[in-house]
């Protein structure tokens, strides 16, 4: 049974023992706490310490001990766990229709064979490859070869335009690029190969181009860089590709990241402390085990994809479902049909990707048997309390638990969320939980001041943990000024939130995306929130426009579910409706019926980029964009209100 409360209860929960004991440990015995969990990890050589500060704000975790990321996820579970057989990946696209699956066996022979080819390409421990590929077998394969033989891979959204992958690759300084010909979107092929030619224009250190030929033309080959998969495969025949061990915070890779400026943020993960982390984490978060058939709907390119498609789940010898395509091609129900047909227990989803869903109506997953489904989880932005109810109550029945969570890029892997893996607590919709067993997490002020229940202030974290970014690639300095340097001896999120009496954290906006109505603080996630409250809606984006008289207003940009068209009663209602649920505090500049707003490919909403185009600023880098006639959308939405000005 689902335990379901509202913000407003006042009764004080009291944590199950279990976590309780787990929370103070984590706080009272770093060593002792991290080092119980990472014991049930191989290690080729325990560590010396577990946790070892050095010039603040740098530090390093199970230092001295060796261990490989890659041996974990397969070595280990064919050889010592009599896994061979068993199903790592399960792979589906709903693109080409086609399916694959791979045994822990075949996987490992796979990654052999590559990582002999890489090796045979001149690749060594600590040289960077870049990966640019579609959601295919081939690419978590390229992944764990990388890291199998000591190379730190470097993994780019196939997604991105030319000019994105040319910054990456330049930054990261890979010897050996990974893409394929093509890549497909909705039915369409994506040239991906001219993409990465164009990228490579710009001067680089790359020597090699590996390229997977999924088309039926031959894509454009440099003669001399450009080689196929295969005649890869054949260069590494003879060679052998031995695990080689890594002492712990040794790179397994670089993950960039988009910043406040142009130039992007290359996040690193070592292989111990990431290890430790996103395993412990998906213990205690979402209580992987072995039986599981787990779904996390993201792609390689984000770190979600990293850690919780690829990684994590064959740390714990489960099967992991590989997904090409979008939610809702070629039918909406696409989702619910491969749930079904894989027996799916454990789904990962956006908050964007459940909007999308509810979106095309309630008839879609009713066609579908879901009743292997254990556990659903969302992260990427807030899970709003309709999408949450639509999800829990509509599809689901409120036979499992939905449950938020939160983690960054930086982290790797949880931060604040429900440990439904430890003992399960009541469900706030709209909170992503409590900060988790060794995140120190609080809310404070701008001096780092802990601020009590209902005040609005930032999340931090008062010290490391084993899967938070120890440097950015190249950018030490950067480093400490963006994350240490905000607030004295805490690590800065960025994230604007408040905690209730219960320790429950509630995310409101990015700390740069809450707009300030004649000096009242309100975050853009509540007001879509509030939006999204509404029967007509399906999504919203929300940001400040200016205002002589408050300041700053708000400026909603809205869009419908099917079925409803734009009308100025509708928009009265929807003004009305923000009155109602936030009160007279929050002041509407303006509301625009829009079809798409701009997002990332991950899901999340990109309201700086809404916010330029209102103030009429430079937009910047928005690589990272789903679909770029969103911003047409925007500036096209602008101009109408001008004109009714």
């Amino acid at each position: 049974m689902v335990t379901i409360l509202g913000e407003e209860k006042t009764m004080k929960i009291q944590f199950p023992s279990k976590l309780k004991q787990m929370l103070k440990r984590a706080k009272d015995d770093v060593d002792g706490f991290w080092g119980e969990i990472a014991r049930e990890l191989h290690w080729f050589k325990p560590w010396d310490k577990v946790y070892q500060e050095g010039k603040y704000p740098f530090f390093k975790w199970f230092v001295g001990g060796k261990t490989n990321i890659s041996y974990n996820c397969l070595d280990y579970q064919v050889l010592e766990e009599n896994r061979g057989d068993k199903a790592a990946i399960i792979w589906e696209s709903a693109e080409t229709g086609e399916s694959r699956v791979l045994t822990y066996k075949q996987l490992l022979r796979e990654v052999e064979k590559f990582a002999a080819a890489l090796k045979a390409l001149g690749v060594g421990k600590g040289d960077r490859v870049t990966l640019c590929m579609p959601m295919v077998p081939e690419a978590a394969i390229a992944m764990l070869a990388t890291t199998r033989i000591g190379a730190i891979h470097s993994v780019v959204f196939a997604g991105f335009g030319y000019g994105a992958v040319a910054n990456r690759v330049v930054d990261a300084g890979s010897k050996v690029m990974i893409t394929a010909d093509v890549g497909y979107r909705r039915g369409k092929a994506v040239n991906l190969k001219e993409i990465v030619d164009e990228a490579l224009k710009t001067p680089n250190k790359v020597q090699k181009v590996i390229v997977l030929k999924r088309g039926k033309t031959e894509p454009p080959m440099k003669k001399g860089r450009d080689i196929y998969w295969e005649e890869a495969l054949e260069k590494g025949k003879g060679m052998t590709a031995g695990v080689v061990p890594m002492e712990s915070n040794e790179l397994s890779f670089i993950l960039h990241t988009s910043g406040t400026t142009a130039k992007p943020k290359g996040t690193v993960q070592t292989h111990g402390g990431y290890q430790v982390h996103i395993y412990s984490m998906g213990k205690w978060v979402y209580g992987l085990k072995d039986t599981d058939v787990w779904w996390c709907l993201s792609d390689i390119g984000w770190i979600v994809g990293h850690s919780y498609v690829v990684y994590a789940p064959l740390l714990f010898g489960c099967s992991t479902v590989m997904y090409e395509g979008t939610p809702d091609y070629p039918e909406p129900d696409i989702l619910w049909k491969l749930a079904e047909k894989n027996k799916v227990t454990k789904m990962w989803l956006s908050p964007t990707l459940v909007r999308a869903l509810m979106r095309h109506g309630d008839e879609w997953p009713k066609k579908h048997d879901l009743s292997k489904i254990e556990l659903v989880v969302c992260a990427g932005e807030v899970l709003n309390p309709p999408a949450w109810e639509w999800l829990q109550k509509t599809v689901l029945k409120n036979r499992v638990p939905v449950i938020d969570h939160m983690w960054q890029t930086e982290s790797s892997g949880p931060m604040v969320g429900y440990p439904y893996g430890i003992a399960m607590l009541p469900i706030k919709p709209g909170s992503a939980g409590i900060p988790l067993p060794g995140i120190e997490g609080d809310v404070v002020d701008e001096k780092g001041k802990s601020l009590p229940s209902g005040k609005e202030g930032v999340f931090v974290c008062r010290s490391p943990f084993p899967g938070l970014t120890q440097t950015l690639w190249g950018a030490d300095e950067r480093y400490a000024e963006e994350y240490w340097n905000h607030i004295s001896n805490c690590y800065y999120t960025g994230d604007a939130a408040k905690k209730d009496e219960d320790g429950y954290i509630w995310f409101i906006a990015r700390a740069d995306e809450v707009i300030k109505i004649a000096g009242h603080r309100i975050g853009t996630v509540e007001i879509e929130s509030a939006f999204i409250s509404h029967p007509a809606v399906a999504e919203a984006a929300v940001t400040g426009e200016p205002d002589p008289l408050r300041m700053e207003v708000a400026s909603a940009f809205v869009v419908l579910k099917k079925g409803y068209r734009p009308s100025d009663e509708l928009k009265e209602e929807l003004i009305k409706t923000i009155r109602d649920v936030l009160g007279p505090i929050v002041v509407l500049g303006h509301v625009s019926f829009v079809d798409k707003i701009p997002k990332t490919r991950s899901g999340k909403i990109m309201r700086r980029l809404v916010k330029a185009i209102i103030t009429g600023q430079p937009l910047g880098d928005y690589s990272t964009i789903e679909d770029k006639t969103a911003i047409d959308e925007i500036k096209k939405a602008v101009e109408r209100q001008k004109k009714e000005s």
